[in-house]
């Protein structure tokens, strides 16, 4: 009797507290402006409404839950999210729709997006996921979307179960739950693991049949997400296996489709065409075709795009004749002082300097093309990044190479521009000037006069470079000196009276040497004390001719230092027996 005396004067109670709670709520949310509801009396007033038995008052909460998250996205508290959380397992499926929106709202906040998901909100997530409800689908995917985003949820959701339900969501016909589920799939393939846990659930597919789709937002997410699937060499040699049609699909949206699917369709052939086989593929089937507009374009994403991914075409030597005969060369040299962009010029002569060395076919369509005039200006600019001096001089490094191309290098004033990046302090784009010095040098039978022309201009010239790389009381990178040496071996042998003239009457450079060639009877612990100290530049190549003289390895670059300080030493007998033999052939005459 007490028992049940005491739950009948319990009643009414909690209806009063019911009822105040809703008398409250109307009044706050007439200033509703002004109002905190993630705290203080107004969160328990709508926490009474949220775990009331009673179905229309939940639904208020709900309700009020959503529509207050439209407004108001703070971080908020345990506090707060435990009534909407509760409500989002509620036996009535509009009282979980209502629910569900709140935490989509909220979930747009770092902090809430890992508190719900800390808090358990992902399993009740996925049982709305699975109902036949669209507006649960549309509420509970879109939340995942939301939570996906940050990168401490990714593993959680990857173990929850959820990827599953979201691809086979993806295929849905309701427009919005479809784009919602590419969405959440988009943001799992941010990093390798979670990429691999997409492919286990068959998202791929999935995500090359959205590509069929006639919806933008559908066609964006698909090939965003399969961008990121080519960066792997398992999701390319899957999609390789399993997608004979990726290829056909991607180039029809380079050639008709908005803007930013146009960019990302360019940008998954890039990743694509980091292997052979899809560098042949992709040309094959008319990509060329497709790039050379959007390399004429205006807008600058596309333009970088597009030179990223006719980057990696060029890599493969069977589509260099192709991509010469597609008209595609001037643009690409146009480009090079046309656009301000720094991506663009890196991209693209990145890009000529693979079609240069992809093979041994003549390569004066590239000169003709004004390459070397607008490499110059170029360099010559005052606006030039870093980053892309260091590319032109790694190209040049490359086309020095190449006999048909050296005469333009030597004839186009270069020898003067990369005299002082020598002292660059970045060393890659110091090793490059070096050894693309070292290769004109080796043209100095052809060309002495210009080597003469710059023994002691701009800043010293040649001889200074020469000089302070091989004076032996500072510290020098034992590969950047071999260099110096390689150099002076050139010009020595260069059969030209002025420049062997100039190289051994010089005061120090010479004598420099031969102390060098003399380390070779030091011990090791007086070898490894004298002034070769550092080796940022191990493994870097010099050049054909001085790869085969030194038997150097170009595709076992990886030596260690006696292999480095042995070579350096024979570099310095080697010119000193040069010397020697033009002395005694200048005393025998």
């Amino acid at each position: 009797m007490n028992d049940e005396g005491s739950s009948r004067e319990d009643e009414p109670l909690l209806a009063d507290k019911e009822l105040q709670a809703v008398n409250m709520l109307v009044d706050l949310f007439e200033r509703r402006a002004t109002v905190s509801f993630y705290e203080g009396e107004p969160l328990q007033a709508l926490s009474t409404l949220a775990y009331s038995d009673t179905y229309h008052l939940q639904l208020s909460a709900a309700t009020a839950f959503s529509e207050i998250s439209e407004m108001d996205t703070r971080p908020v508290t345990r506090e707060a999210l435990e009534p909407i959380l509760y409500l989002l397992q509620s036996a009535h499926i509009d009282v979980q729709h209502g629910a569900s929106a709140a935490l989509g709202n909220l979930a747009v906040n770092v902090e809430n997006k890992l508190l719900i998901v800390r808090m358990g909100g992902l399993e009740p997530l996925i049982r709305q996921m699975l109902s036949p409800n669209i507006d649960a689908q549309i509420n509970s995917v879109g939340c995942i979307t939301n939570l996906a985003t940050a990168e401490e949820n990714k593993m959680r959701i990857a173990k929850s179960g959820a990827l599953l339900p979201l691809t086979r969501l993806a295929r849905s016909r309701d427009l919005r739950v479809q784009r919602n589920a590419a969405g959440a799939l988009l943001n799992m393939t941010h990093s390798a693991e979670h990429r691999q846990q997409l492919i286990g659930a068959g998202a791929v597919p999935v995500l090359v049949e959205l590509l069929g789709e006639d919806d933008p937002e559908l066609q964006y997410y698909a090939t965003t997400a399969l961008s990121n699937i080519a960066v792997d060499d398992s999701g390319r040699q899957l999609l390789w296996d399993t997608q004979p049609g990726l290829i056909d699909a991607l180039v029809r949206f380079v050639d008709a489709s908005t803007i930013k699917v146009q960019c990302q369709a360019i940008l998954t052939l890039r990743n694509l065409a980091s292997d052979d086989q899809y560098q042949l593929q992709i040309v094959a089937h008319g990509g060329l075709d497709s790039l050379l507009p959007l390399l004429q374009s205006e807008y600058d994403p596309l333009i970088i795009s597009a030179a990223a991914c006719l980057r990696n075409l060029s890599i493969h030597p069977d589509n260099e004749q192709p991509i010469l005969h597609s008209g595609i060369l001037p643009c690409l040299v146009d480009l090079l002082t046309q656009s301000g962009n720094e991506e663009v010029q890196c991209h693209v002569i990145s890009a000529l300097r693979n079609l240069v060395a992809n093979n041994d076919a003549d390569k004066t369509p590239f000169a003709e093309a004004g390459l070397f005039d607008h490499m110059k200006a170029v360099l010559l600019s005052p606006d030039a990044s870093d980053n892309v001096v260091a590319e032109m001089v790694a190209a040049l490094n490359v086309f020095v190479l190449d006999d048909s191309l050296a005469p333009y290098i030597l004839d186009g004033g270069f020898l003067e521009l990369l005299i002082p990046l020598t002292r660059s302090p970045q060393v890659e784009l110091q090793y490059n000037a070096c050894v693309t010095i070292s290769g004109l040098a080796g043209k100095a039978g052809e060309a002495a006069d210009r080597l003469v022309q710059v023994w002691d201009r701009p800043d010293g010239g040649l001889q200074s470079y020469l000089a302070s790389f091989l004076a032996v009381d500072e510290g020098m990178d034992p590969v950047l000196r071999s260099i110096a040496l390689w150099t002076v071996t050139q010009l020595l042998e260069s059969n030209s009276p002025d420049l062997v003239n100039l190289v051994t009457s010089h005061p120090s450079i010479i004598k420099n040497i031969d102390k060098i060639a003399s380390i070779g009877s030091l011990s090791d612990s007086e070898l490894r004390n004298s002034a070769y100290t550092t080796d940022s530049l191990v493994g870097q190549r010099m050049s054909r001719a001085f790869d085969d003289a030194y038997g150097v390895d170009p595709e076992n670059p990886d030596e260690n230092d006696d292999d480095i300080y042995s070579r350096m030493i024979n570099l310095a007998q080697d010119v000193i027996s040069l010397v020697h033999n033009q002395d005694q052939d200048v005393w025998r005459h």
